[in-house]
């Protein structure tokens, strides 16, 4: 079982970064929620509004083409989070829509230049989703966002290394 989460004091502020949030509609009250402790946790680490955009699609299937449309815009985001909430039913459906968004995620981050941050709760029922959208299991929007300025530190440490090595 995973531990109430603490914010990481590695991170240092990077002006000017732009992050793309794209959460699913279904499981509204869900992503909502996580989509709020990202932004939340953005603003407590000194960035604002200028610093990310947010965007909905239907469906957590929908994420990867959000995702894939934004890593290629001329937006220029340094981080794509993807927020989505699938709750297992008595149909097959939830293995189809996790790993279409799982698979999705895993080759855009293999292939493109921009990180795509998963941030989609796939659960047993509606409880651990809200255990982990706020409640007593934190808030994985939250870890998401942090997650995203680590690999944007990430790509800034590598860039800085390769133009050291010409």
């Amino acid at each position: 079982m995973s531990q109430n989460y603490a914010v990481s004091t590695q991170l240092e502020f990077i002006p000017g970064i732009r992050i793309a949030i794209v959460s699913a509609e279904w499981n509204s009250h869900i992503t909502n929620a996580l989509t709020a402790g990202a932004t939340d946790f953005l603003q407590r680490m000194g960035y604002s509004q200028k610093n990310y955009d947010l965007f909905q699609v239907p469906g957590t299937v929908e994420l990867t083409f959000a995702a894939a449309q934004l890593c290629n815009s001329n937006c220029h985001y340094d981080a794509v989070i993807i927020i989505g909430c699938v709750i297992r039913g008595d149909t097959p459906h939830f293995d189809y829509v996790c790993q279409s968004v799982t698979q999705g995620c895993a080759h855009l981050n293999a292939t493109g230049d921009t990180p795509v941050i998963f941030c989609v709760l796939t659960v047993n029922d509606e409880q651990q989703a809200l255990d982990r959208a706020g409640g007593t299991l934190s808030n994985k929007g939250t870890e998401a966002a942090e997650t995203a300025l680590k690999m944007i530190q990430f790509k800034d440490k590598l860039r800085y290394l390769q133009h050291q090595n010409r």
